[in-house]
């Protein structure tokens, strides 16, 4: 089925903590519950990938049904062991995709896998050829290529996009008055957006001026099923960098303060007294821009 695997033979990990409920009578994780590990692991690593797996099929046209899953047991997992499920992609057909996973404790490899997976239409469940858009994404990927595009520009130019991610998350998600979603700020902002290998908006944010010498950060939004994956920061790093290199000292925002820890690790530090915007509680915070010099 799969050659011995290594820690290092993987770029991706999903890591995961063995559950009471997934223990059997033996006290080892009963042996169904490794094809859920490695199915859970796949749906991250399509976050991985940039890519929300809903929308992505509906681009390329297709879906992914899977055709064989074969399981190899090298040793037992345990209540409250910390796993690491690494997956790879290792071979795209025609119309097959196959993936290799190995399921470890620490350095010791206790599962092994292959998951084959073909490329059909969704009404018909009939295959048809992976798309060459997608190919080159698992080569990539594999080979250590970036996920995402960063863009900078105007509204004109990235508006269209930047709009319909704001919408889904500020005024969908959020429930953020469509009124005041949108601004005077938007034609005169600077916008960024990153975009994923299908050319999705994934995540976007834009800078304006706050007065002299100072840079407002504001609208950064990522996409739900695609947060923690490092693309809000991306966004806010290219924004910074806008912003010095039009030399403002320092940068400024309205964080919500479920997004503040988010900031915090991006070196940002409040500033006053928590207030709210939009019937969400928010404090602003700063960064001085010497530091990244």
């Amino acid at each position: 089925m799969t050659d011995s695997q290594q820690k290092s033979d993987f770029r991706f990990f999903h890591r995961l903590r063995v559950r009471w409920a997934e223990v059997d009578m033996q006290k080892i994780v009963f042996n169904a519950h490794y094809l859920m590990y490695f199915d859970t692991a796949i749906s991250d690593y399509w976050r991985a990938l940039a890519l929300p797996y809903e929308e992505a099929m509906q681009s390329l046209a297709g879906d992914l049904y899977v055709r064989k899953a074969t399981i190899e047991f090298n040793a037992s997992a345990r209540v409250d062991d910390l796993l690491d499920v690494g997956m790879k992609c290792v071979r795209v057909g025609n119309s097959s995709i196959v993936f290799h996973g190995g399921l470890f404790r620490g350095d010791d490899l206790l599962v092994s896998c292959e998951l084959v997976y073909v490329f059909a239409d969704p009404a018909t469940q009939t295959s048809r050829p992976v798309p060459q858009v997608l190919r080159a994404i698992f080569e990539d990927y594999e080979a250590g290529g970036s996920m995402r595009e960063i863009v900078t520009g105007t509204w004109a130019s990235l508006g269209e996009g930047a709009a319909a991610l704001r919408r889904a998350v500020f005024i969908e998600e959020q429930r953020i008055p469509d009124e005041l979603e949108w601004d005077a700020h938007d034609a005169i902002g600077l916008h960024c957006v990153a975009r994923n290998r299908l050319g999705q908006v994934i995540a976007t944010g834009r800078l304006i001026a706050d007065g002299s010498g100072i840079g407002r950060i504001g609208r950064v939004a990522v996409h739900r099923a695609l947060r923690s994956g490092g693309h809000g920061a991306a966004v806010m790093r290219a924004l910074e960098e806008a912003a010095r290199a039009r030399g403002d000292r320092e940068v400024t925002l309205h964080a919500q303060r479920s997004a503040q820890p988010f900031y915090a690790r991006l070196g940002y530090a409040p500033h006053g007294e928590p207030f709210e915007e939009a019937d969400i509680a928010h404090i602003e915070m700063r960064r001085p821009l010497q530091d990244a010099l």
